[in-house]
């Protein structure tokens, strides 16, 4: 395992050296935030691709498979249809508002009480991401070098730490691309091949799992659309896919790399439902089924393509991982400090890179409490959608609608969740839907009692 643990070390070095060129790039908070707003197609592609496909797509996909078959795909490709639509509908409108939050437009259609508590609800889902993937990694180094689970979240979540927090977007930028290309090496050119050879080729994997394991549905038609409702209208209204976009520099390249990188996610997920599916036939008799990815990793590759496996695997969480962590400091600094200090903006890149730490070191000690990846990421994508959904859709296309609306259809959307979330688990289908079921009531109820604000004119 020595040679492993050489190539993983040597990968985190990369990513720190990275994040250290990305901070002499970022010398004001245009640059910190969204990259000074000028990424060409090909950094674009990448930095997209590596953001959506995280901890929960990499580890979570893989036990997907393992349990449902090639229907485990349907959660990497909800979020990669969700991009696609992103990038051809609305990507060219968003960056004409040249904003660096999403709760920034609700501002602009009603007024900064509902930014504020809009931000509240997005920093939570951001907050979530971040610990699902740093999560993830932390599985991961467990298994693979025999760790401690809570040791492995620290080494690998401090390494995001660091690195987001010193560069800001140009630090991810860097990473995202050689993350990408990475995960694209390691999942696509090595872990598939190796795991169908190690069974025996495409042939013996045909043969010996179950028929059931390559339907498209047998993960249940009630999975699939809710995955739909989460993932791909989540995609939408992302905090942390909106400062993406924002880092286009035209519109055209966000419309056309945008739409490959949604092509991408797509592969990326019948590549980890194969994967599980192989583990399903190799290592019938898992304990914990989010082990697949990391189990299957060390039973199929030799010593150093491991490695570069875990690394593949880091380079998808960390990506994700960090993308949270600075959406999070940015609707903080950004959205959330400046109405609790009267609306006086925080300035400079020493606030921006404070925030981004401290979030970090948070997201490290929830990661060491939660164990679930799927869960929380689920967690995470129930409380924006539920809470964030009806209000934008409202702001973008409703003339009636009104703050007290806006706020109402937050509220209740969050609450929907929460309740039904105690109630039937995580996991369970029902959250998201109360949850749009009560805003939407609250929210048409809220706009047609009230008047809209004076400000509230028009959307953006």
């Amino acid at each position: 395992m020595m040679l492993d643990l050489f190539v993983v070390a040597l990968y985190a070095a990369g990513m720190l050296g990275l994040g250290w060129w990305g901070m002499k790039r970022a010398r004001n908070r245009e640059d910190y935030l969204v990259a000074g707003r000028r990424l060409g197609p090909g950094m674009y592609l990448g930095t997209l691709s590596a953001v959506v496909l995280g901890g929960a797509s990499t580890v979570g996909t893989v036990k997907l498979g393992y349990t449902y078959g090639l229907s485990g795909l349907w959660l990497c490709a909800s979020l990669g249809l969700g991009l696609i639509v992103l990038s051809v509908v609305l990507a060219k409108p968003l960056m004409t508002l040249k904003l660096y939050t999403v709760t920034q437009v609700l501002e602009r259609r009603y007024t900064p009480a509902a930014k504020l508590i809009s931000s509240i609800i997005m920093f939570a889902y951001d907050l979530m991401l971040a610990v699902t993937s740093t999560i993830g990694i932390g599985t991961v180094l467990s298994v693979i070098f025999g760790m401690p689970a809570w040791q492995a979240v620290v080494i690998g979540g401090t390494v995001v730490v660091i690195y987001s927090t010193i560069g800001g977007m140009w630090s991810l930028t860097l990473t995202d691309i050689v993350q990408f290309l990475v995960m694209t090496i390691g999942m696509v050119a090595l872990l598939l091949p190796l795991t169908i050879h190690s069974v025996g080729g495409w042939s013996a994997l045909l043969d010996k799992a179950p028929e059931a394991s390559f339907s498209l549905t047998a993960i249940g038609w009630d999975t699939i659309i809710t995955y739909f409702v989460i993932y791909f209208l989540g995609i939408l209204i992302g905090q942390d896919i909106w400062q993406r976009v924002f880092t286009a520099r035209s519109s055209g390249v966000a419309r056309s790399a945008g739409t490959f990188a949604g092509i991408y996610c797509i592969l990326y997920g019948v590549i980890g439902a194969l994967v599980g599916i192989a583990a399903s036939i190799l290592l019938p008799n898992l304990d914990d089924a989010n082990n697949a990815f990391a189990a299957i990793a060390q039973l199929a590759l030799p010593d150093g393509i491991r490695g570069l496996i875990i690394a593949a695997a880091m380079a998808a969480m960390m990506s994700t991982s960090s993308a949270g962590m600075l959406a999070s400091s940015t609707l903080l600094t950004q959205d959330i400090l400046p109405a609790l200090r009267g609306g006086r903006e925080t300035e400079g890149v020493k606030i921006n890179r404070l925030c981004t730490g401290l979030i970090g070191v948070v997201s490290v000690i929830i990661a060491i409490n939660v164990s679930d990846v799927i869960g929380a990421l689920t967690v995470a994508y129930n409380l924006l959608v539920g809470g964030m959904l009806i209000p934008m859709l409202g702001a973008l296309f409703w003339k009636r609608a009104t703050t007290t609306g806006a706020i109402a259809s937050m509220l209740a959307g969050c609450i929907g969740v929460i309740g039904f979330m105690l109630k039937d688990g995580l996991l369970s289908n029902s959250p998201i839907y109360a949850g749009l079921a009560a805003a939407m009531i609250a929210f048409v109820a809220g706009s047609l009692l009230t008047r809209p604000h004076p400000v509230a004119s028009s959307a953006p």
